[in-house]
């Protein structure tokens, strides 16, 4: 894995040096701040390839920092604090954040899930290299265009109708459950409503049938849906 920079903001001093010296020790590239503004401000100006964030912190604390960042930039975000409920970690995951670590935790922790989300960025990347052009029934998926076409004709999916229709591709020989969607679409790794889902299938389900195409996305009551081609 090549050497990743990694800005770390906590205003405890302890905690910070830390974890800075285990991610060195790790091959790491570390920058630590004590508030949410330096972060932020440096961040703008050279981005990092992953932060680890407290949530309490002078100026701009870590959720405010989270939505700020998400604005700009898909960078993997770690919260470690020791906000320790289930509303907090529901929170920061719903914001945003990647992952989040109760203090306190032991420092190889941290470094195996940073390790872990690392290894699904570059899994996604090679993922999509290899699949540039996917072609089911009447539908070709350009994931480098991030469309999917008919006849060569975009049927006009948003980015987020894209990711669902291309993940229900992906896994056409199965039900896929609304769980997994949030978990897989989304980002979302924790029990939310599931009308999302819902609502976007039946803005999918106009589109392909505007479109003329031969594909269909079934319910599965109780469950989820299948994708599949019109007999």
């Amino acid at each position: 894995m090549d050497s990743k920079l990694i800005y770390i903001a906590d205003d405890e001093v302890n905690i910070r040096n830390i974890i800075k010296s285990f991610l060195i020790k790790e091959g790491f590239e570390v920058e630590t701040f004590s508030d949410g503004n330096s972060i932020f401000q440096t961040f703008s100006e050279k981005p990092a390839d992953m932060l680890i964030i407290d949530i309490m912190m002078p100026g701009i604390d870590g959720y405010s920092l989270c939505s700020l960042i998400r604005k700009k930039s898909n960078v993997p975000i770690i919260f470690v604090s020791a906000k320790d409920t289930e509303s907090d970690k529901i929170a920061g995951l719903t914001l945003g954040g990647d992952d989040y670590l109760t203090k306190p935790f032991s420092p190889m922790e941290l470094i195996a899930r940073m390790k872990s989300i690392f290894r699904r960025i570059e899994a996604a990347k090679i993922e999509v290299l290899s699949n540039e052009i996917i072609n089911i029934a009447d539908i070709s998926i350009n994931n480098d265009m991030k469309q999917a076409m008919i006849a060569d004709k975009n049927i006009g999916l948003t980015g987020m109708e894209f990711s669902l229709l291309n993940y229900l591709i992906k896994n056409r020989n199965r039900a896929v459950g609304r769980s997994e969607l949030l978990e897989n679409v989304w980002g979302f790794d924790i029990e939310v409503s599931t009308r999302a889902t819902d609502d976007m299938i039946k803005r999918m389900r106009k589109k392909l049938l505007d479109s003329g195409s031969i594909l269909k996305i079934d319910t599965v009551r109780g469950f989820g849906f299948t994708i599949q081609q019109k007999e």
